[in-house]
């Protein structure tokens, strides 16, 4: 899945094939295949799309 960042009118790729989203108290850490997970802070998830395959997070 992808994860996208929506800020004001427009959403920013944070990461791609991602395998593992975990909910965090200050935000949500990603992890993929091939990077080392890494932590978005300051974000809450809005929406998954399955479909799609996007997960799209939005500031707190």
């Amino acid at each position: 899945m992808s994860v996208m960042l929506s800020r004001q009118d427009r959403q920013e790729l944070v990461a791609e094939n991602a395998t593992l989203l975990e909910v965090e108290d200050n935000g949500v850490k990603i992890s993929t295949l091939f990077e080392e997970p890494k932590v978005v802070d300051g974000v809450k998830v809005a929406r998954i799309d399955f479909l799609a395959g996007k997960v799209i997070l939005t500031t707190n």
